[in-house]
């Protein structure tokens, strides 16, 4: 099974079960950048429910760019803000402690385009969890993507995908109840080594 997919922003768990259960993962790069989506957002759960961090960017709708040229707008200090709300929201959960020092880099390290600093979020969840990585990546943009399973429709968040994922402990789950397809983050630092199973074991929505 071949999956097409969007580098996003810590990606959500939905964008997880599909690459933890494809053969080969291509990662969708010939696309023009759309806002409110997940190309630059990533939800957690915070003490007040769900929270959105938004890594920004600077795009104009005016002239058309491709994601992969869009870059990171480094005037706000969006970098220490997201690790503060991390902290907040997860240092009570089993496993923060024992990943986030392999994540630190990434809220410290100089960000130019919104893409590259998507697959290095990628990249470093991929070794938290001791799994390998292999990927490709497209050469132009195509609306029909079969035989491929095409899941680029996950990157939407204003119409997004309803998953029925299998709950598992969150840290304020009894102030709010669980709550689906968070961040790839919110399943590691509650779940930790165990991560990889509940992937393989979700049946995705497309």
């Amino acid at each position: 099974m071949e999956v097409v997919l969007h580098p996003t922003y810590f990606p959500s768990i939905a964008h997880f079960v599909a690459m933890a259960q494809a053969n080969h993962i291509i990662f969708e790069v010939c696309d023009n950048y759309q806002k409110q989506t997940y190309r630059n957002r990533t939800s957690i759960y915070g003490a007040n429910g769900k929270l959105d961090l938004n890594v920004p960017v600077v795009y104009s709708q005016k002239n058309r760019q491709l994601s992969k040229n869009v870059a990171v707008f480094n005037s706000e200090d969006w970098q220490t803000q997201h690790l503060k709300s991390l902290e907040s929201a997860y240092r009570t959960s089993p496993f923060y402690e024992f990943y986030i020092d392999d994540l630190l880099p990434l809220f410290q390290m100089e960000v130019t385009t919104i893409t590259d600093f998507n697959f290095k979020c990628i990249e470093a969840i991929f070794n938290c969890l001791q799994l390998p990585l292999s990927y490709g990546k497209t050469e132009q943009y195509e609306m029909d993507l079969k035989p491929n399973i095409d899941a680029r429709g996950l990157v939407n968040s204003r119409k997004e995908i309803l998953q029925n994922f299998k709950p598992y402990a969150q840290v304020f789950d009894t102030k709010h109840g669980f709550l689906n397809n968070l961040s790839i983050l919110d399943l590691l630092f509650n779940e930790g080594p165990n991560t990889e199973l509940y992937l393989n074991a979700q049946t995705l929505q497309l």
